[in-house]
């Protein structure tokens, strides 16, 4: 069997982490699997690294921070490959132009464009293990290039579907994905298998346990994830294609983001075009919209409402104030206290009623929804922050996730 492994910040933190997560390096090569290792940068790092860079001046040049971000991770890669040496295994650092990754030039928020991996796939033959920097590469003229926040991930599953491995380990400080956050229910449980599709809808709401592009790479070439703890060697999650035959329950987790707040452009005349000219602008900033809502025309006129990221709502609320003389709009309004909440699950496609289900549970305790949106397997709607735990514990209970025999 051949396996990737990728251990984050937290599990390679510290010179004992290190020995720990060469503890299961190990493991796997005695049970005679051949490994790839995939690091982050030791937890703190890159933001040091960063930090460091701001205080020289404000805006340092993106290349040049990439090149000196970069660096953390050649550190863990390094210190793992020199004690995976130390108990006489034949492992090897690599940084990310050595491992054979090909970005293109865009700094700071690189895509990937291919893993040249052939030389790394006959060193494993022989259990060679290459210990390789996640969340870089180099792009055509050798510049090196980050793949922004989460890259590694991204990384991991990369050289898993080059280096044609059998799955791809994932090994943060939580053992897998849980029905909601446990911080939040008590009774929310581990999910011991979930589709792509699911963990696409679990990451896009903030969940941290995986990034989203990584489950968009493992999705296209049907490379399976298994999401596990360095810190508790038990069974997690394994993300991969959904099994149909088997039978599913109505939904599969709640999730929340708070990192969210509401714009509405009051009274714009509705006429075809308006819409691309409030979005345009806002697209240009880098900012992305979530929910959209549009009411129904009032005398040719209609209020459009939509979402953005909490971070962005200052930049948006900049954006639309000089765009509403522009448009005609007859008020501006923003509101940063709000947050989704949503049902996710494949047994959607085969129960009817669960979004009624849901408003239903929401109206009995009194939230108000104000806005939903929906897809195949999700159901989200927004409401008022304050009402956030609430929401998740009505929900949770209501569709039968506190139960030790729901099936997921």
């Amino acid at each position: 069997m051949r396996i990737v492994q990728k251990f984050g910040g937290t599990s390679v933190g510290s010179l004992e982490r290190i020995r720990s997560t060469a503890d299961i390096v190990q493991a796997e090569l005695e049970r005679g699997n051949e490994v790839a290792v995939v690091v982050s940068a030791m937890s703190g790092e890159t933001n040091r690294l960063i930090s460091l860079a701001k205080a020289v001046t404000d805006s340092p040049a993106e290349r040049e921070l990439d090149a000196m971000v970069a660096t953390g991770e050649q550190v863990s890669a390094a210190l793992l490959a020199i004690e995976l040496q130390k108990r006489g295994i034949s492992a090897y650092s690599l940084n990310g132009a050595q491992a054979g990754f090909k970005t293109d030039g865009k700094y700071v928020r690189a895509r990937i464009r291919g893993v040249e991996a052939e030389h790394l796939i006959e060193r494993m033959k022989t259990f060679e293990v290459p210990v390789v920097t996640g969340f870089q590469g180099v792009d055509d003229s050798g510049n090196i290039t980050t793949l922004g926040r989460g890259g590694s991930d991204t990384s991991a599953v990369a050289l898993a579907i080059a280096v044609h491995a059998d799955v791809c380990d994932i090994y943060t400080d939580v053992d897998g994905v849980y029905t909601t956050d446990p911080r939040i229910v008590a009774r929310a449980r581990k999910i011991d298998q979930i589709s792509y599709e699911e963990m696409l809808e679990f990451a896009s709401l903030g969940a941290k346990v995986l990034q989203t592009r990584s489950v968009e790479l493992a999705m296209r070439y049907q490379m399976p994830i298994h999401l596990r703890s360095s810190f508790d060697l038990v069974a997690g999650t394994m993300v991969s294609k959904e099994d149909e035959a088997m039978e599913r329950a109505e939904i599969s987790g709640v999730a929340y983001n708070r990192d969210e707040a509401k714009i509405t452009i009051v009274g714009i005349p509705d006429h075809p075009g308006i819409a691309a000219n409030v979005f345009g602008p806002v697209a240009e900033a880098g900012i992305n919209v979530d929910v959209i809502v549009q009411n129904v025309s009032e005398d040719g006129h209609t209020d459009l409402t939509f979402t953005v990221p909490r971070s962005d709502y200052r930049k948006t609320m900049e954006i639309m104030s000089k765009l509403r003389d522009s448009l005609d709009a007859r008020d501006l309004k923003g509101d940063d206290t709000v947050a989704k909440v949503s049902v996710i699950g494949v047994g959607m496609r085969s129960h009817a009623g669960v979004a009624q289900k849901m408003f239903q549970v929401l109206a009995d305790e009194r939230v108000n929804i104000q806005m939903i949106t929906t897809s195949e397997i999700k159901v989200t709607v927004v409401v008022d922050e304050k009402y956030v735990e609430l929401a998740v514990r009505a929900l949770h209970s209501a569709f039968g996730l506190d139960r030790a025999d729901h099936s997921s």
